[in-house]
C-alpha cells in the first residue's frame, strides 16, 4: 500500500498567504493584555482572551502564532488552554505556529519534536520556533520529525532583541557569522522545494540593516511589525527581493483591540492591506 506524503508546511504556507495575506498574529495573552480586556490574571481569563481572540481572526490571517510562556506559566491547566486554541486555530482553517523556542540534543530535542509537530499530540501544529545555539544540528530531530509529517520550523537567525548580536553577529574562523550559517543550513534543508521550503528563520522586522543573505528559499517569521515599531517599508528594505517570503507577525497591534471582535478583525484587514504592497 503506498501512503501519500502529507503536503508540506512550505507549500500550506504559500497558499495561505496568497489567500489570505502574509499576517500572522500572535495570540499572547501576558497580564497587561488580560487587566486592558478587564479580565481576571487566571486561567479563566487566559481562555476566555485566547479564545475570543482566535475566533477573531483565525478564518481571516494566514497563521497564528500563540507563545507557550504566557499559557505555562499557569500550569497544566494553562497548557490544556494552550490545546484548545491550537484546535480552534486548526478548525478555523489557518495554520499554526507555535512559538516556544525550543532547543536540547538527542532524545529531548526529539520529544520536543514530536510534542509540537506530531499530528497525535494534542499540541501539535504547522511549524514550531526553535534555537540552534546548540549547534544546526541538535535540531535534526526537529527537521526529521517535520518531514514526516508534513510541519516546518522557523529557526532564530537575527532578532531584534538587544542581546542577540553578540552570539548571532559572531564571526566564525572563515569569517561568516553565526547567523549566516545558519541561513547557510536552511539553504540547504530548502533546496530545490516548490513553491517554498519548509523550514524558515526568524528575522525580526525592527533589525534595522543587514547584509546577511537572505535569500534561502524558505519563509521568514518577522516578529515586531506594528505596534513593536515594525512597517511594511522595514519589511521591504530589510528582506528587499525576498519579502514576499516575509510572514509579518503582529500581536499587540491586534490584541488591544479586544474584546471587540469586529475591532480586532478591523485591525488585521488593515495590516493585510498594507502588506499587500509587499507581493507587488
Amino acid at each position: 500500500m503506498t501512503t501519500t506524503p502529507p503536503t508540506t508546511f512550505g507549500a500550506r504556507l504559500r497558499s495561505a498567504m496568497d489567500e489570505r495575506g502574509p499576517l500572522c498574529v500572535g495570540i499572547d495573552p501576558h497580564a497587561g493584555l488580560l487587566a486592558e480586556w478587564g479580565l481576571a490574571d487566571d486561567v479563566e481569563g487566559l481562555r476566555r482572551f485566547a479564545l475570543t481572540a482566535v475566533e477573531a481572526v483565525a478564518p481571516h490571517v494566514a497563521a497564528v502564532k500563540p507563545q507557550s510562556a504566557f499559557y505555562e506559566r499557569f500550569g497544566s491547566r494553562g497548557v490544556a488552554v494552550l490545546e484548545e486554541v491550537v484546535a480552534a486555530a486548526r478548525a478555523a482553517g489557518t495554520l499554526v505556529v507555535i512559538d516556544a523556542k525550543r532547543g536540547d540534543i538527542g532524545s529531548t530535542s526529539q520529544a520536543y519534536a514530536e510534542a509540537y509537530l506530531d499530528p497525535a499530540s494534542p499540541l501539535g501544529s504547522d511549524a514550531v520556533t526553535v534555537s540552534p545555539f546548540l549547534g544546526f544540528g541538535s535540531l535534526d530531530p526537529f527537521v526529521e520529525t517535520a518531514r514526516r509529517h508534513g510541519g516546518g520550523l522557523f529557526v532564530l537567525a537575527l532578532t531584534s532583541n538587544k542581546e542577540g548580536p553578540e552570539v548571532q553577529h559572531a564571526r566564525l574562523d572563515d569569517g561568516s557569522t553565526v547567523a549566516g550559517r545558519v541561513l547557510d543550513h536552511l539553504r540547504r534543508l530548502n533546496a530545490g522545494a516548490e513553491p517554498l521550503g519548509s523550514f524558515g528563520a526568524v528575522v525580526g522586522a525592527t533589525i534595522g540593516e543587514t547584509d546577511e543573505d537572505l535569500a534561502f528559499n524558505g519563509p521568514v517569521l518577522a516578529p515586531g511589525y506594528g505596534a513593536q515599531g515594525g512597517t511594511t517599508a522595514d519589511v521591504r528594505r530589510i528582506f528587499g527581493a525576498t519579502a514576499a517570503n516575509v510572514l509579518a507577525s503582529s500581536s499587540r497591534d491586534v490584541l488591544r483591540r479586544g474584546p471587540d471582535a469586529a475591532a480586532m478583525r478591523d485591525a488585521v484587514r488593515a495590516a493585510t492591506d498594507e502588506l499587500a504592497a509587499l507581493r507587488r
